[in-house]
């Protein structure tokens, strides 16, 4: 049974406050991978009470995998109403597999300047990855069979869905 994910933010917010003061970064900028990044980035920041501007990243140019997968990235323009170079971030994303959606997220994000430092937040962790790469903070960590998926449905409400995908 997959987790509600609502229900996982309340305590994702008081994580990543606790993350931030222990770094003390009193100013961070949220950004969120399209597009269920973006859906928890903006749930999150409700959660938090915070209503700072949020970036959008699509890193579809950026994947080095859509041509093996098949799929065909419709890339859409990031939008960073602020600037990246020497900024602390809290990069958001919907669900970590891989690792390789936010290997292309740092490529982006390092196009647009160094940042001082990336906080990475994700809402579940499928413990499946290619690439070493690990939340700062999490809402959930699941392990799925070699065939099944998560879909994230929103904005709102923010679902999960168990996929499985054909052999």
């Amino acid at each position: 049974m997959l987790p509600n994910p609502n229900d996982l933010l309340p305590a994702m917010a008081s994580a990543l406050t606790q993350h931030l003061n222990q770094r003390q970064i009193s100013e961070p900028r949220f950004i969120g991978i399209r597009t269920g990044g973006v859906w928890v980035a903006r749930a999150l920041l409700a959660a938090l009470g915070r209503d700072d501007a949020l970036g959008v990243l699509d890193v579809s140019f950026y994947r080095d995998d859509f041509t093996q997968n098949g799929l065909h990235p419709q890339v859409q323009p990031s939008e960073l109403p602020f600037e990246i170079e020497g900024q602390h971030l809290v990069l958001i994303d919907d669900v970590l597999m891989s690792g390789r959606t936010i290997r292309a997220a740092l490529n982006e994000l390092f196009d647009y300047g160094r940042p001082a430092s990336v906080t990475l937040v994700s809402l579940l962790d499928l413990n499946a990855r290619e690439l070493p790469i690990r939340p700062d903070v999490v809402g959930a960590t699941l392990s799925l069979a070699a065939n099944a998926r998560v879909k994230l449905s929103g904005p709102t409400p923010l679902t999960l869905e168990l996929q499985t995908l054909a052999n």
